[in-house]
């Protein structure tokens, strides 16, 4: 069978022919997701779903352990109180969902639809806060947010997503600001140990700050078309929503103040950048510590010993799942092996493990990484009791993998010749900038790039101190270190 056939029957378009039809395809072909009936929507499906849960458990844990309580807010909001903050209504403006009309009665006053809450929780906080002994309010919770989005994708800009929201409160900004920055450490170990992807801390300029922020930090990790994906962000609010909603509070000096407030999030566009980062022309690779299928074992046999083969599948899924490990049996009949091996490959699933007739007879089985090309024959027993460290070594390899690809692809560059030609053959770009919005939004409209960050003096990329002159204006740089210029999702 050709490539393209084989393509056509089991696969997904090559990366290199379309990479946004790769993308679409391997989303819906892979089970992920599918497209809803309400536009700009989308479906999660179960093994979509199942993905999200283990990112959720995850940084649910971790949230947990650094002192933060769940609650749960409405999704509906007051118009008024998006409009309280100058900056925050002004950002949110065009996105926002309105309900003007509950059953047959029309509103007074227009409710939006949650496009996240700042303002409906400062409007609480303002009611629970009295001393600073009730202080440190340390608040997340889990749900869905709505935001208009003209072009739509699923996982990455729909309409309707999926998030935690942090939201805390401070006595002072020293405390506020190490909140901020405890929590984007976290995403950032979060992405690095579970999810294998690279991503790089920093501090957002003035004109990508979130609205109504004083300060937004951002993880940016580079996708296999050198495309850059804000993968979480981290903000510290100053007092500004508290004076809106008359967040205050007595001082130990007796004396009155207004907390200073912080708000951070990962949503479901995670799962895009897991897609894009690790995916290839086969479909998705799941980096073994979020997959939620590790190990598939197919049972390979005609129709005489098909029962049997399961049965042993079954046994043999029992001794790795009493390893710790997430095991499942493909029992399907009337389906090919070769059909199941590629419906397995596309899915991502690190490892699979095929189980004949001989196979059982010689005390063996065959295991294929979904990251290699070739098949191992081992004994039965060292397959089990090594499964743990095969999927140690993938989880290894693929960070490795996406470390190396961002950074063979970024580049350093001094003339805006270099950064044009750069930024076109689909590289991120290092280099001084003025700080002046003006000159950002010139190159974002000449480019279509715009700057990801600066990046974190104490980070893992790019943290040297530096200074020189703007690439673009010639002026002193604005900044205490090169930025990260590329094109966005």
């Amino acid at each position: 069978m050709t490539g393209d056939k084989k393509a056509a029957q089991y696969g997904v378009t090559p990366q290199s022919v379309d990479f946004n039809e790769w993308y679409n395809e391997v989303v819906v072909k892979a089970d992920l997701a599918d497209y809803s009936p309400v536009k700009g929507a989308m479906v999660v499906k179960p093994y979509g779903s199942a993905l999200w849960e283990r990112i959720q458990r995850w940084l649910d844990d971790k949230f947990k352990e650094t002192g933060h309580e769940s609650l749960l807010f409405p999704t509906l909001i007051p118009m008024n109180f998006i409009a309280r903050e100058a900056d925050h209504v002004e950002g949110f403006a065009p996105e926002l969902f309105t309900v003007s009309k509950i059953g047959n009665d029309v509103l007074d006053e227009p409710y939006v639809m949650r496009p996240t809450s700042e303002t409906i929780i400062g409007h609480m906080w303002s009611n629970w806060l009295n001393s600073y002994r009730d202080l440190p309010f340390l608040h997340y919770q889990w749900g869905a947010v709505f935001r208009a989005e003209l072009r739509t994708k699923l996982f990455l800009r729909t309409s309707e997503f999926y998030w935690h929201e942090g939201h805390t409160a401070h006595a002072s900004e020293a405390e506020a600001r190490a909140e901020v920055r405890q929590m984007l450490d976290i995403y950032h170990e979060f992405c690095r140990d579970v999810l294998a992807l690279p991503v790089v801390r920093g501090e957002k300029t003035a004109s990508e700050r979130f609205a109504g922020a004083v300060a937004t930090y951002s993880i940016e990790g580079m996708m296999r078309d050198g495309k850059a994906l804000q993968s979480g962000t981290s903000h510290y609010l100053g007092q500004n929503f508290s004076r809106a909603f008359d967040v205050k509070f007595q001082t130990r000096e007796q004396k009155e103040d207004y907390a200073h407030t912080t708000s951070w999030a990962i949503s479901s566009r995670i799962i895009g950048a897991l897609i894009m980062t690790h995916g290839d022309d086969q479909g998705l690779i799941m980096p073994p510590n979020i997959a939620p299928i590790q190990v598939v074992i197919i049972p390979v046999g005609r129709k005489d010993n098909f029962d049997q083969m399961v049965e042993e599948g079954e046994r043999l899924a029992a001794e790795l799942r009493a390893a710790g490990l997430r095991v499942k049996v493909d029992k399907r009949d009337g389906v090919t092996n070769g059909f199941k091996y590629n419906d397995w490959e596309l899915k991502g699933v690190p490892v699979r493990i095929e189980l004949g007739p001989r196979d059982l007879e010689q005390g063996v089985v065959v295991v294929k990484n979904r990251t290699g090309a070739d098949k191992e024959t081992l004994p039965r027993a060292e397959a089990v009791q090594g499964m743990v460290e095969r999927l140690n070594g993938i989880q290894a390899f693929l960070l490795q993998r996406a470390t190396d690809f961002l950074l063979e692809n970024t580049v350093t560059v001094d003339s805006y010749d270099e950064f044009k030609a750069a930024i076109e053959a689909g590289k991120w770009v290092r280099a001084f900038h003025c700080g002046d919005p003006e000159s950002e939004r010139q190159i974002k409209e000449e480019t279509k790039a715009t700057i990801r960050n600066e990046p974190l003096s104490d980070g893992e990329f790019f943290a040297e101190e530096e200074s020189g002159v703007c690439f673009h204006t010639g002026k002193p740089s604005g900044y205490s270190k090169r930025v990260i210029f590329g094109r966005q999702y």
